[in-house]
Parts: C-alpha cells; structure tokens; sequence
C-alpha cells in the first residue's frame, strides 16, 4: 500500500464519520502516542485495540462532551476493515518524519466539521416562530456534505420537539389500573406491583401524564429504536435513502405493536411497498413524511395556538441539538491543538 492510498482510506473513515468524528480522533491518538510515547507497535493491534478508546475519550469528553457509545462490534470495524494495522504503519512512518503532521491533519478536519456545524445552528439563534422554516433547517445539514451523516440525528430532534411538546400541551394523560377481579393475585405479589409498576392494594389505579422519550445518542450503525411514547408507541426516523435491508431492521428490531415512521415523502412509496413484501405492515400505525411536518410546524409556530406552543417547539429544538452536539469552547479547542505545535506544520500533502 501507498502512501497515497492509506490517505485515502483516512478520507474515507473522515467523509462517512459522523460530526463529533470519534474514529479519526481515536486514529489521531494512536499516531500521537505511537510518536511521542513510542510505546506502540502499530503493526501489533494489540498494543493499542482497547486502550485507544481511552485515549480518544479522553479528547471527545472536552471537545464534544461525551464518549462513544457505539457497540463493541461497530467500533472494532475500525481495524478490521477501514484502518487495518497495516495501513497505521504506513500513516506512523508518515507521522513520525513530519512531526505528527496526520494528527493536525485530522484535528483540522474537525475543527471544520464544527466550524461547518455552528454556521447550521445559528440557523435557530437568527430565526423565530415567524420566520423559521423547518425544512430550511434540516437542508442545512443534507446539503453540506461534512454534516450530511448526522442527518438522522437533526432529523429526529425536528420530530421529538414538535411531538413531545404538542402531547404535554395537548395534555394527555394514560391510565394503568388492574382488573379488581385480580386482587388476590395484587395481594400475592404486592411488592411486585409497587416497585414494578407502581400500584398497591390501596391504589390499583394510575393517571400519568403521556410522554415521549428520545432513546439517546446511537451510532451510525444502529437501526434501533429512536423514540418511544410511555403509551405504547414506538417512533422510528429515517432521512436517509431505505433499502429493503433497512426497510426490514426498522420493523425486525423494535419488539412494540404500534410503530410510527417519519420519513421523506420521496420514500414512502418504497416503505410501504417494503414493508408488504415482508408482511409488517399490520405493525405500522402510521407513515409520517417531511410534508406532515412542515404543515404541523407552520400551525405550531404561526398558526391559531402558535402563543402557546411555538416558542416552547424552538427551545426545545435549540436544547436538544446543543445535548446532541456540545461543542466546547474553540479558545480550549485552539490552546489544545497549539500546545502539540500542530499549527507550525504544513505539508502540501496533508493541506
């Protein structure tokens, strides 16, 4: 392998990681130790497999607030198939002899990549309800290709914003009760009914408010479950283009009888047509598109109820995006990356 070509590859994992860029920062940190520590043998996985996760947390936790938490699998792609040791020795050589001038070379990568992020989010600190559009914002992050893979992720934020905040404002509630015909059953397992579901022998019926709940931070690799509403619904999100694969892991991996999708309208032609050839369909309550959202957003933010919901919609959109994508302080970003001397290399290569 060329050097050429181990760049290459370097590209490739940069192009297709998602904003806070865990794999090339974890590529970074082994280069940096194998050249400053030189306690590595890069063509030995062995010697940095494992600890190398420590090290890149080390970095994400101050620069992004957080660590990945992909699964074991996903993360060790990274050296079975997109940075295998051989092509890290090649990088190494390159490194050591230019001073660490790939670490700078992915470090700059990111500072872009947030750089290009902060431009997009400034979308909501410029707009109100009158004139903020939710399509513009999520174009914003589809037509920069250094966002494009987190789509999903702004995607399902535009979604839970309009959801959650309608459900509470609307103010649903669900009732959980036992049949009285099973009180001797609640009285034989009382302890369980109380820490379980929260019902006792002097109180066997439960008003709660409904809610729904992002799961939480996935990888790019996850086809999980998004959302899920404490009533019983289950809500997937998917912006990017289905193929029947994925089109059968949404329904395959989410174990809830009412399933609501939120798509693009230009794929739900193919998703119910997927989801009849693998006999699911019965599972879907319901195939929301970007159409159903937009015209929702318009009523919520400039329609007849737009006082009460539509500034609540905007900052709950602004308080997940900045959960999902913390940025730290670019003073800190730039005190880091000069305390390495990364900013007194160049090389025509690595620009």
């Amino acid at each position: 392998m060329t050097l050429a070509e181990a760049k290459a590859a370097l590209d490739r994992i940069i192009k297709i990681s998602r904003v806070h860029l865990y794999k090339p920062i974890q590529i970074a940190e082994i280069l940096y130790r194998d050249r400053v520590h030189r306690d590595l043998d890069l063509s030995d996985l062995n010697t940095y497999r494992n600890t190398s996760k420590a090290w890149r947390n080390l970095i994400t936790d101050r620069f992004v607030g957080r660590s990945s938490s992909s699964s074991a699998e996903y993360q060790e792609a990274l050296f079975t198939k997109a940075m295998p040791p051989q092509t890290l020795v090649i990088l190494g050589e390159e490194n050591r002899l230019k001073g660490g001038i790939i670490e700078a070379y992915i470090y700059r990568r990111f500072a872009e990549r947030f750089t290009q992020l902060s431009s997009a989010l400034n979308y909501y600190d410029t707009h109100s309800t009158t004139d903020f559009e939710v399509r513009e914002f999520i174009d914003l992050f589809w037509s920069e290709p250094g966002l494009r893979r987190s789509i999903d992720k702004v995607y399902e934020i535009v979604v839970y914003s309009l959801f959650s905040v309608l459900v509470e404002a609307l103010e649903v509630t669900i009732t959980i009760s036992i049949n009285e015909s099973k009180l001797g059953l609640l009285e034989e397992f009382s302890d369980f009914t109380e820490m379980v579901i929260g019902l006792t022998q002097d109180k066997y019926l439960l008003n709660l408010p409904a809610k729904i709940y992002r799961v939480g931070v996935t990888n790019a690799a996850d086809r999980g479950l998004d959302m899920y509403a404490n009533f019983g619904m289950a809500i997937q999100i998917k912006h990017l283009s289905l193929t029947p694969e994925l089109a059968e892991n949404i329904v395959g991996s989410v174990t809830a009888d009412r399933i609501v999708i939120v798509c693009r309208d230009s794929e739900q032609a193919l998703i119910v047509s997927l989801l009849n050839q693998i006999g699911w369909k019965a599972k879907i309550q319901s195939i929301i598109t970007e159409n159903n959202l937009q015209g929702w957003y318009e009523k919520a933010l400039r329609g007849s109820f737009s006082a009460a919901i539509g500034k609540r919609i905007l900052l709950t959109l602004k308080e997940q995006i900045i959960a999902e994508f913390p940025a730290s302080d670019n003073r800190d970003f730039t005190e880091f990356y000069e305390s390495r001397n990364y900013n007194l290399l160049t090389d025509d290569l690595w620009v």
